[in-house]
């Protein structure tokens, strides 16, 4: 089986499994209140519980660093999201491969320039699962199951 991985917290896990199946799952967090506001938080328990029966695959997880005009907090609540998936993936000793955006754009999404064209690929690559890449916010799915195919098209 080959696992995607897109990072945030509006990311997702997607799991093409050997048998041709898809399995798509949203970045588990929670909206937590604080103070007199309230901020999103990972759920890793949520999180290793996706993971747990993917130990005979292999994982491709993106490697985003910061971008120009990201605030510090959110590249911080980035970067604690990438640390626990790849705690996790080494805790249940899953092999994983950095894989950076420009690497499987290029691969599948050439001349492709709006962030919501992943999804059209997405689509059109696994007409199986449409549905669940049908609205705007599924953006972080149709990236987690393109970086899978990109590692399935790559192999090792």
């Amino acid at each position: 089986m080959i696992i995607g991985i897109d990072p945030g917290q509006t990311g997702a896990v997607a799991i093409i499994h050997d048998d041709g199946d898809i399995t798509l799952h949203d970045t588990p967090t929670e909206l937590v209140k604080k103070g007199k506001g309230s901020k999103t938080e990972y759920l890793p328990a949520e999180m290793a519980g996706i993971l747990n029966s993917c130990r005979y695959g292999h994982c491709f997880i993106e490697k985003v660093g910061a971008m120009p005009g990201q605030g510090v907090t959110s590249m911080f609540n980035f970067g604690k999201g990438f640390g626990l998936w790849l705690g996790i993936l080494a805790a249940y000793q899953i092999p994983y491969t950095l894989v950076t955006p420009q690497a499987w754009k290029k691969v599948l999404m050439a001349g492709a320039g709006d962030k919501d064209a992943a999804r059209g690929r997405a689509q059109q690559l696994y007409p199986q699962v449409s549905s669940q890449l049908s609205r705007k916010k599924d953006i972080g799915r149709a990236d987690a199951l393109l970086i899978a195919e990109y590692g399935r098209r790559i192999g090792l």
